[in-house]
Order: structure tokens, then sequence, then C-alpha cells
């Protein structure tokens, strides 16, 4: 259950889009659309938006010069996380990630199920942190986007979501880094 604490500030997050596919253009990605819709209805930045191939050094060199970029918070790619040859999104998202979000995929999988039924099975949707960014690899279709956003991404990038959520451990995402 998603609880909004209305006596906090809102934050905005500075979110990157990617859409990796061999075929779309900007003029026809619909799911890239449909995240940077849900990203700016939602009160954050759309900072950067691109189409790759779907091509797994291109992706995870992307991945890494946003992460090291700190205009950006958040990456959210769609497409490449299926079963076929092409679908090197998930390699590519777990070449740059210091952790992985295991659980993301579990409660992505969930949310699909009462969506599509077994078929949720097929996607490798995933997430994880790097370099004090967060990282989400969704799958291609529009669908799938407005769920991750709906169900999950939405209430977990607000810092006012309770009981906890994403934003409100920014700070601590390096501690790492920390000398001791």
């Amino acid at each position: 259950m998603s609880r909004i604490d209305e006596s906090k500030e809102f934050i905005p997050v500075r979110f990157a889009v990617l859409t990796v596919s061999d075929t779309r253009s900007l003029s026809e990605d619909r799911s890239g659309d449909t995240l940077a819709q849900r990203i700016e209805d939602a009160g954050h930045v759309l900072a950067d938006r691109r189409i790759v191939q779907d091509e797994r050094a291109e992706i995870a060199e992307i991945l890494r010069e946003w992460c090291a970029n700190p205009d950006i918070d958040a990456v959210l790619s769609t497409g490449g996380t299926g079963l076929t040859g092409r679908d090197v999104t998930v390699e590519a998202h777990r070449d740059v990630y210091e952790k992985e979000i295991e659980a993301f995929a579990t409660v992505f999988t969930i949310v699909s199920m009462q969506k599509i039924g077994t078929s949720a099975v097929q996607s490798r949707a995933c997430g994880g942190v790097a370099n004090g960014t967060y990282l989400f690899a969704l799958p291609g279709s529009p669908g799938a986007c407005k769920d991750a956003w709906d169900e999950i991404l939405k209430w977990q990038f607000d810092y006012r979501h309770k009981p906890c959520n994403f934003v409100e451990i920014f700070p601590r995402l390096e501690e790492h880094k920390r000398r001791k």
C-alpha cells in the first residue's frame, strides 16, 4: 500500500530515459514517450533522453556516462529485456551496476502477472545502483512502462512516500566511498 505524507515537501528527481531499439526513432518511441510524460506529470525533471541500438557496449557506455553526470539521479531504459538474441539491455545494466535491486524484478513480475498473466515470465526487467544513480531496465512496451511507473517507480521516487522510498536514501548510496 502506498501512502503519501503530505507534511513533507516533494523533491523532484532528475531522470534520463534510454530507449533500446534497432528500429525506432524518437518520433515512433511510444514507450519513451510514456516514461517521459509520466516523469514530468509527477513533477520530476526529464534531464536527457536518447535512443540506442541493441548493442551491449553502447548501452553500457551511455549508462556510465549518465551515472557520472551530477545532473542525472536516475535512469530508466526501455526495450531489450526479453529473451531474443538481440536483447542485451539487462546484461549492459549488470555490467554497470555496483548493486542490484533484486526485489524490483520480483515486484515488477507480480504487477505484470496481474495484467498479462504468465507471459510476465518472459520479462527480465531489473534495477540497480551505480555511482549514486538508480538504473532500471524496463520492457519495451508502453503498457509495461506504465505498469512499472504507475505501480512501483512513481511511489519509490516520491520523497513523501511511506514507509520508505529511494529518494530518502540518495545521500547514503555512496557512503562506502567516505573515508573512515
